[in-house]
């Protein structure tokens, strides 16, 4: 199983996942079309379906026109918001596509229809990945929209927290840096944060991914999946865990509007399309 990552966009990625003996593949997130069949070209693979972990127009915008140029393609999902969805998912469903096994996690809290996607392959050495969408990105989590902090800590702690510890996490955009120095804000002296950061940094400088993690690493310093830790509850003023993940995104949303300060104009034309024919990254 080989997973090819693609950024496109202002910061997210979308992968290509190749079962390698067939040249059959999946897509995760295929939000730009055009990009996405110049990889499939490149590899020499047939695209039999597409993951979709949520409707956002970022992650889904690429279905129906892929659905149009390839008749009979598979688009998964489970919120009926998604564009060309053909298979609506539950949690737990496992679905195969040639050696390659997938089993759908239900995450909703960023959206009410969010899934994230398990993948491996029996009898192989390779570590199994997560397509976690916007649910847990490296050194973060998901704004909270449909959903709430008791949710969002189901979905990290029983969840995808109990995936096994050297699960590769595939998350959908790139925002490893300022989830780090957030993460630093939190913990200060957590040397295991400003090693990460250190590296994202420098990946950052050369314009390369910092995915994937590992689900180990982020126990280590993701502060989302640390709510346990004396540091963090001392940083939040909370002890019970899913008060102190709700203080933590609340943090973590006010940090994001003070460094990043979006235009509240630019916001509404990314959330209508209205930037998409600008935006593919070549």
């Amino acid at each position: 199983m080989k997973v090819k990552v693609i950024s496109v966009l202002e910061d997210n990625y979308m992968y290509l996942v190749i079962e390698e003996s067939t040249r059959h593949a999946v897509a995760v997130d295929a939000a730009v079309p055009k990009r996405l069949l110049e990889i499939i070209r490149k590899e020499n693979v047939v695209l039999k379906a597409i993951l979709t972990t949520h409707h956002h127009w970022d992650h889904a915008r690429g279905n129906e026109e892929l659905a149009q140029l390839l008749p009979g393609l598979q688009v998964f999902g489970a919120d009926e918001r998604i564009g060309a969805l053909t298979h609506r998912v539950s949690h737990g469903q496992e679905l195969s596509f040639g050696a390659i096994r997938v089993r759908c996690l239900f995450t909703p809290c960023h959206t009410s229809g969010h899934m994230c996607y398990f993948m491996w392959e029996d009898d192989s050495p390779d570590a199994p990945a997560l397509f976690s969408g916007d649910t847990l990105f490296v050194g973060g989590c998901g704004q909270f929209f449909e959903g709430t902090a008791e949710q969002m800590h189901t979905n990290l702690t029983q969840i995808l927290g109990t995936l096994p510890k050297d699960t590769k996490v595939f998350c959908g955009h790139e925002c490893t840096v300022k989830n780090l120095k957030f993460a630093l804000k939190v913990e200060p002296e957590n040397e295991m944060v400003k090693e990460k950061l250190a590296w994202a940094k420098q990946r950052d400088d050369e314009d390369l991914p910092t995915v994937p993690s590992t689900l180990q690493e982020e126990f280590l310093y993701n502060p989302f999946l640390r709510v346990t830790e004396e540091a963090v509850q001392r940083f939040t003023g909370r002890t019970e865990p899913a008060e102190v993940l709700r203080a933590l995104r609340s943090h973590r949303d006010s940090f994001r509007k003070a460094k990043e300060r979006p235009n509240p104009q630019a916001v509404l034309a990314f959330d209508w399309g209205l930037f998409g024919p600008f935006l593919e990254k070549k």
